[in-house]
């Protein structure tokens, strides 16, 4: 029985007024990322705010990160921003990857729900997976290289980052632009069908982007939608903003937590 629409409650409508509110050009495409709850009580739940992406931008992708299938070796690289040898009870409880795994928790419900859209594809990352629909160049672009690749092909483009009632500490793309600037990047192990497989490029600890937010200001724009507020980042502006501030200070988008292994092991990289 379909729920009955009540005072407060967000509709396709109003997730269709704000993007248009955004004026992003429809053919241009996007990553996004996004947090129900944000939101609030909306009818139809993730499904409505997938819907109305697609309904306002032409391609559209996102994360759909499967880190359950890691494991964590005895011994490997040095300054890894990993505990070599400490995942022996997580280990057993590592999964193999399927092409139909769902997203991680942390990923969010909506993008599960575009990931089990009928026109979404996904690409074939073991850990750091991308789900999209009219997507597949970037998709395809993926490789285990290059798991970032998906969001050079919408920079490329003049895409944008589309943050859903969530801020840059999960924006994805800082990640890439990290990468670009030639800050350190990890090595993680993922159980396959195949065996265990080395995969270059992880990213590191994204819990201090939020010093971002004021350089990326001047080129956001912003939309409320009920009690959340929706942000757009054009990509090409985001990476070369990302690049300069990591010029001026190595250690900017480090977070300060003592026990971070990744952002310890950046640190140790700078400094020498």
């Amino acid at each position: 029985m379909e729920r009955k629409i009540t005072r407060g409650m967000l509709t396709f409508r109003d997730f269709i007024t704000g993007f248009r509110k955004l004026e992003i050009d429809r053919s241009g495409s996007v990553i996004a990322h996004a947090s129900l709850s944000a939101f609030g009580e909306v009818h139809g739940g993730a499904g409505t705010v997938v819907g109305a992406a697609m309904a306002s931008f032409d391609s559209l992708i996102m994360p759909v990160f499967t880190l359950k299938t890691m494991v964590i070796p005895e011994t490997g690289p040095e300054n890894n921003g990993v505990v070599y040898g400490s995942g022996k009870d997580a280990n057993r409880m590592a999964e193999f990857f399927q092409p139909d795994m769902p997203a991680d928790r942390l990923m969010g419900r909506v993008a599960e729900a575009l990931r089990q859209h009928p026109k979404a594809h996904r690409s074939t990352h073991p850990i750091l997976s991308f789900t999209g629909v009219n997507a597949d160049q970037a998709l395809e672009a993926q490789t285990i290289a290059e798991p970032l690749a998906p969001i050079r092909v919408l920079t490329e483009k003049n895409g944008w980052v589309l943050l859903l009632g969530v801020g840059n500490s999960v924006n994805t793309s800082v990640h890439y632009a990290e990468g670009l600037s030639g800050r350190k990047q990890f090595v993680r192990w993922a159980l396959t069908q195949q065996g265990i497989l080395e995969c270059p490029g992880y990213p590191g600890c994204s819990d201090g982007f939020h010093a971002l937010d004021l350089h990326l200001d001047g080129v956001t724009r912003r939309v409320a939608i009920g009690p959340a507020m929706v942000q757009a980042i054009p990509l090409v502006d985001l990476v070369e903003i990302v690049k300069t501030c990591l010029a001026a200070d190595h250690l900017m988008l480090l977070c300060q937590r003592s026990s971070c292994e990744r952002c310890n092991a950046v640190r140790a990289t700078v400094q020498t």
